[in-house]
Parts: structure tokens; sequence; C-alpha cells
């Protein structure tokens, strides 16, 4: 690990000032530290947000929803009352993350905003794993990464556990940076890069996610359901959230996301469109299953997330509506 500055405002303010192209937020530090020891990561300096009150706390109003400081850990969403009770996708996201540990430590804006888990580019081969102008991934052991969204150069897959939700459930991400602050949903946070010069995030130099919104949730239906290779920790196979509101017998409106199948939250409209108009069953969920990966381009090893994701999706939504799954 290199030698490094290392600063710890109070305010937002003061940590929008000392951060330049070469600083980095210090959180739960449970990702970045990672990329330092490894040399992939090589900060001149660290600014450590812990004590910026502003960034803490979990707010609930019934009137404007729910207000969650990036700061927040996983462990106090996990206990807090008021998420379980009105957002319970997002406590079943959270409690996938079963290493004490990383629930102690890791924040919620953390988790959007940590970095892929794909190996080529945690062995030093850049974001897209080029090799001569060549994609590793493509040619090489690609098991794990994108079965959606990958036509171009991108195939390493977004890691967050709580973005899918997020955006299922209509969320936005307060942004801070020397421009002053911003307001965006939480899928305009992801984009697909198309060069290893571009980064997964849009965040620019200066800026700290401060804070992440939720609409009230009213009367919907929501799950998260996640296909784990083993229970310990580790990252799911494929995941899916899904929000439905219901008119009667019938869904009037809803969304589907689907994670770790794509660089970024993949929401799937026709998954939706599946599901509006239908009564809630287990063919409605089966059929939003397979339309929502009808387009997918699997690679020359993970076809099986294929499935994978399909049953991901038929199971929240079988949630969603109260099913046993």
């Amino acid at each position: 690990m290199k030698n490094f500055e290392y600063a710890s405002p109070a305010t937002i303010e003061a940590a929008v000032g000392l951060l330049e192209a070469d600083a980095n937020v210090l959180a739960g530090g449970t990702d970045l530290l990672s990329l330092m020891k490894e040399g992939l990561a090589s900060p001149k300096r660290l600014v450590n947000i812990k004590e910026i009150r502003e960034l803490q706390g979990i707010e609930f109003d019934d009137a404007k929803g729910l207000h969650l400081g990036a700061l927040v850990t996983f462990a106090e969403l996990i206990g807090s009352r008021v998420v379980r009770d009105h957002y319970p996708s997002l406590i079943q996201a959270a409690e996938g993350v079963s290493s004490p540990q990383i629930q102690n430590m890791g924040t919620v804006g953390g988790d959007l905003c940590q970095r892929p888990r794909c190996w080529y580019f945690r062995n030093g081969y850049g974001l897209l794993g080029l090799k001569d102008g060549e994609s590793m991934p493509r040619a090489g052991d690609n098991r794990y990464h994108a079965i959606l969204g990958n036509s171009g150069l991108a195939c390493f897959l977004n890691p967050s556990s709580l973005a899918p939700g997020l955006i299922a459930l209509g969320g936005k991400v307060h942004i801070a940076g020397p421009s002053g602050t911003k307001e965006i949903p939480v899928a305009e946070l992801f984009r697909i890069p198309k060069s290893d010069s571009e980064q997964e995030l849009n965040l620019g130099d200066g800026e700290i996610l401060t804070s992440i919104l939720l609409p009230p949730s009213g009367a919907k239906k929501m799950a998260c359901y996640e296909v784990r290779q083993r229970k310990v920790l580790d990252w799911p196979l494929a995941a899916a959230s899904v929000a439905i509101e219901m008119s009667g017998e019938q869904v009037s409106s809803a969304r589907v996301v689907l994670g770790h199948v794509a660089p970024i939250p993949w929401v799937s409209s026709s998954a939706a469109e599946a599901l509006i108009g239908k009564p809630l069953n287990g063919e409605t969920a089966e059929e939003a299953g397979k339309v929502a990966l009808k387009e997918a381009t699997p690679l020359s090893r993970n076809r099986y997330k294929v499935r994978l994701a399909r049953t991901a999706v038929k199971r929240a939504v079988m949630m969603a509506a109260g099913m046993e799954v």
C-alpha cells in the first residue's frame, strides 16, 4: 500500500473541498481498503466521511417516505423496524450479506459505489479485462460474468445488493459536489463503460453520494429473491427485486429489476409488462421470468445463469404475492 494523506472533515462541504482526482472517499472501507492493498487503487488522499453527522441516520415520514443517510450500515438497516415494516424487500436484500463484519462496517452508500468483483479487474487487467485490446472475459473463464447488457466490451457484473430493490421502489440518490447538490434516480447512478478510461458510476471528481430517498411504499407488494451457490458470505449468482401495485385482483403497475446479471442493475420493462393486467399467480410469475431473460446473450461458460435469473424473477414475484417459493 502506498503512502497517502488522511483527512477527516466534519461537514459535507469540507469533504467536497478535500476531494480531487487522486482522492477517494472512505466510509466503511470494506471494498476500498482491499483495492488499495491489492494495488488497484492508489489515492493520494483518503477523505474519511464517517464523522459527518448529515450522512447518518434513518428517517421515515408517511407522506415523504424513507431517507437513508449514506453512512447507514447494513446492521442498522436490518435492525430498523420502520424499514422492515414498509420496505421489506430491502431487508431481504440486506440480509443476503450474511457476514456480521460486513453488516457492521459496510454502508448503504458504499454498497452502491463498490467496484466490480470481476476477477480480471481484481487482478489488474482493468475494468473491461482487456489484454492487447482483446476481451479476456469473452475468451477466458466467464462463469460469473454478464448475460445481459454485454453487447459491448463490458462483461463485469454490478455487485450492489441494494440497488435492484431501490430502483424497483423508485429510489433516488442525493449527490453533493463542487457545483452544489443534485438528485437523480438510483438507476442513473450506473452506466456501462465503453472504454477502460470510463468508470461504471456517474460520479464526477469531488462528488459524494450523501443519501438515498424512497417514496412512500403505499400498498406496494415487494420482494427480493437471490440465487446463491452457498449461504456463507458470497455474491449471488442472480437476483431479482420487484415492486407491484394492484387494482383489485389484477396488477396495475410493476417494476422488475435484476441484479448480478449485467454491468448495471437491469430493469426489465418487458417482465413488468408481462405482469400488468394479469392476476398474481404462479403462471404469470413464470411468464415474467421467461420474458425477463428473452434477450439474454450468455457467454461461453455462463449459460446456466439464464435459468437462475428466470427463477429469481419468478420467485420474487411469487414472494411479493405472498405465495410459497
